[in-house]
């Protein structure tokens, strides 16, 4: 029972610490730079119709004539 407590006691500690961080106006936590997209795994396989901003992206620069 004491190992209950003590355990119920840090993780109420480490949820107050974060509400009050959020409270006092510092970041939420947000995911890591990167991920899938990164690795080139986001659309890899049966993507036959990929959305308007994935088709934007493909699409090589445009140079302009000037």
């Amino acid at each position: 029972m004491t190992i209950f407590l003590v355990t119920f006691v840090v993780i109420g500690i480490a949820i107050l610490a974060m509400a009050v961080g959020v409270l006092v106006g510092r970041r939420p936590i947000g995911g890591s730079c990167g991920g899938l997209e990164r690795l080139g795994l986001e659309c890899d396989a049966g993507c036959d119709k990929p959305c308007p901003e994935r088709l934007a992206r493909l699409q090589p620069p445009r140079k302009e004539l000037l």
